[in-house]
């Protein structure tokens, strides 16, 4: 929490001050917030001579909740970089089985409930599929207990956190990735899934879903409607054809560069209005 060092820093300096704005208190801990953060980040929100979010969602938090004027407020977005090594052709695990990949923190703002809930109701209607959960965090143990409670222990996988490498391997097994987020400023991981040339569920309590077309979303919560469109996706290969074909083209207006040369020209605004 570094909004007191900023603000203090910008009035000694007597340099403006702009706040990036990933995630707010509100995202991590839903209704029941820190109150000593939420006054942080509110004292620099307020502070800010502008205000950077990575999404319009993340932009209506900082109004609603934090009372910020939204005039000051500019929404650039998250990017990705594609400097994958192509995989040879051939490489891969073999098997029958169908893979839905969950990957992410294994906390309350993921939604991982959803995602368990969803396959238990997937595979009510389609055997031949495992559920791959890929991370860690405070509710891992808890959401194996309910795979197992819900009799799926032995289709749920849990992988444990995973880095480097292992992370394009995951997405490479992958026949579908679902991001059920309860709560999702951004969300890079379905653009890491799209450059992996995965098809993409994704919730439209995100901010990437505002950015992607060629995307299935759903309410984080309807875990029926998760289900059958994850189904649609594995049964159906023109649907998930067209979702693979369609996702690199988005991507091409989602980098790193970009969202940096947008930042930079926040700043520069900022200047150019401090020095008028």
């Amino acid at each position: 929490m570094t909004y007191a060092a900023g603000v203090a820093a910008a009035k000694i300096s007597g340099k403006p001050l702009v706040v990036h704005v990933h995630s707010t208190e509100f995202d991590r801990s839903g209704e029941t917030v820190n109150q000593q953060l939420y006054e942080l980040e509110r004292l620099g929100m307020h502070a800010a001579d502008r205000i950077i979010c990575v999404s319009r969602l993340t932009k209506s938090i900082c109004t609603r909740r934090y009372g910020v004027d939204g005039s000051k407020i500019q929404v650039v977005y998250n990017g990705i970089d594609d400097d994958r090594v192509q995989p040879t052709p051939g490489q891969g695990i073999a098997s029958t089985d169908k893979i839905v990949l969950f990957l992410g923190r294994i906390t309350m703002q993921k939604g991982p409930e959803y995602f368990v809930r969803a396959a238990k109701r997937v595979l009510d209607k389609y055997s031949d599929v495992k559920f791959v959960v890929a991370g860690s965090g405070d509710m891992a143990v808890r959401m194996i207990e309910e795979a197992a409670t819900l009799g799926i222990g032995h289709k749920v996988l849990f992988t444990g956190f995973l880095r480097g490498k292992d992370v394009d391997r995951v997405f490479q097994m992958a026949d579908c990735y679902v991001m059920p987020s309860v709560s999702e400023p951004f969300g890079i991981a379905p653009l890491e899934a799209m450059k992996n040339d995965v098809p993409v569920i994704i919730s439209k309590q995100s901010g990437v879903s505002e950015v992607l077309t060629h995307a299935l979303k759903v309410d984080f919560w309807d875990v029926d409607e998760m289900a059958n469109k994850i189904i649609a996706v594995l049964r159906h290969p023109p649907l998930s054809q067209t979702l693979r074909q369609h996702g690199p083209m988005e991507l091409r207006g989602l980098t790193w560069d970009g969202a940096a040369k947008r930042t930079a020209d926040v700043y520069q605004a900022v200047r150019d209005m401090v020095l008028v």
